[in-house]
């Protein structure tokens, strides 16, 4: 073992306490952003909304048109073959 390499995973603890303590402000933004969302979508449903399907539109949103369009063309095909 290189005797230097424990100077290279020097801990500190200041460092190492801010490290944990910005994961874990993010934690808690990462839950508040996740209650909006609940929110949004509860809002949404007491307004009549399917709130399944507006989840699978952001979903299809964030993708290429192009791939859209070239599933949808496969998934027509296959429920062609299938009858449906």
């Amino acid at each position: 073992m290189n005797e230097n390499s424990g100077e290279n995973y020097r801990v500190t603890a200041g460092e190492l306490r801010q490290f944990i303590e910005r994961f874990e402000t993010l934690e808690i933004e990462k839950r508040n952003i996740a209650d909006q969302q609940k929110e949004v979508m509860a809002e949404a449903k007491g307004r009549g909304y399917d709130t399944k399907i507006l989840r699978k539109l952001v979903v299809l949103r964030k993708r290429d048109l192009q791939d859209i369009a070239e599933e949808e063309a496969v998934l027509d095909m296959y429920k062609s073959a299938l009858g449906m």
